[in-house]
């Protein structure tokens, strides 16, 4: 099993030198709304946040926020009067962010869960929130993470006031998933594609988490290369040195393998198995798994049904299903997929 550090907010003990650069070019720009956008564990969150902190710093320099000043503490103990963060009221919690206190009330009451996206309640407040004095002198900032989880009534409560906004007040969304936003929303937005890390900065941040350097490139291969997520992956409970075995017990059906997993952490994995095998197919080399781990046993064609499949069972993956005889589905279309071109 690895031994993996303990994880925090992403946003609270500085950035990664990669997003510290990024944002230090966004700061030398002008423009009232942001919207940063990019696949999942590049740091949208992070950058975010470090925006934040140096528009509302007292003593903010080119290079970003002080980090001790008042206005800096606020923001690390959740308590800015001029930063209002708009999150699905799951990653509210998860983060560490207060809810508000009639949502904390319905949910302390059982009156309903934690919602997976952002209220049209919650904006209706955010829109109130800017047209506020600011209270610290610095302007307002509202940040909206992850912006993809806006429905359409949410997203189009937003429009007036991300076109004019009243006063001194930012806006930054932050988005793993940008095409799912209304094109009204994207075009009242400057937009900026977050930076890939190359390997050597990824490999040396994730070192300075603690990881030791078989760890590092172990947790980074299985996603990617994409850093945040390594560092998810390490802190979800799984054990990240199992992951090259992956494909050969899928390939046994072994089901036991994956009793530490969600199903959308399953689901993930699946998708990258048979990304790398379509790869590894066509002649291509893999990105999730080293090549001496898929094996050879599956047909294109099985392939090609199977991402399809997976695809589907995606958009379903939240509902209310029975996990165990889910995740023997899943397992078991495994199996016959990587099995497939065997003789």
């Amino acid at each position: 099993m690895l031994n993996t550090p303990a994880m925090s907010d992403p946003a609270a003990a500085g950035p990664p030198p990669w997003i510290a650069a990024q944002a230090q070019l966004l700061l030398a720009q002008r423009g009232h709304a942001w919207l940063l956008h990019g696949p999942s564990g590049l740091g949208q969150y992070g950058l975010a946040m470090a925006l934040a902190r140096a528009w509302l710093c007292e003593n903010a320099t080119p290079a970003g926020a002080c980090g001790v000043c008042g206005s800096c503490h606020a923001i690390d103990v959740r308590t800015h009067a001029d930063l209002c963060v708009l999150m699905p009221e799951t990653t509210l919690l998860e983060l560490g962010w207060p809810l508000g206190e009639k949502a904390q009330n319905e949910i302390d009451d059982k009156k309903r869960k934690a919602s997976k996206e952002i209220r049209v309640d919650a904006m209706r407040e955010a829109v109130e929130f800017s047209q506020r004095t600011s209270a610290r002198g610095r302007g307002k900032v509202v940040l909206v993470f992850p912006a993809e989880q806006m429905n359409t009534i949410t997203a189009n409560a937003l429009l007036k006031t991300l076109e004019e906004p009243p006063g001194d007040v930012k806006f930054v969304l932050a988005s793993e998933s940008a095409h799912q936003l209304l094109p009204t929303i994207r075009s009242r937005c400057l937009g900026h594609a977050m930076h890939w890390p190359d390997a050597a900065s990824s490999q040396r941040w994730m070192q300075s988490l603690g990881f030791d350097v078989v760890q590092a490139q172990l947790l980074l291969q299985s996603m990617g290369g994409r850093p945040e997520d390594a560092k998810a992956f390490a802190a979800s409970g799984r054990d990240p040195a199992a992951w090259p075995n992956l494909p050969k017990a899928l390939s046994r059906g072994d089901v036991g393998f994956f009793k530490d997993w969600t199903i959308p952490q399953t689901l993930d994995a699946l998708h990258k198995l048979c990304h790398d095998l379509m790869a590894q197919n066509c002649g291509a080399t893999p990105r999730f798994f080293a090549p001496n781990d898929l094996g050879a046993g599956a047909s294109i064609a099985a392939l090609s049904d199977w991402s399809r499949d997976l695809s589907r069972t995606m958009r379903t993956m939240d509902h209310p299903f029975n996990a165990g005889l889910m995740l023997e589905s899943l397992v078991g279309q495994a199996k016959s997929v990587l099995n497939s071109g065997t003789p």
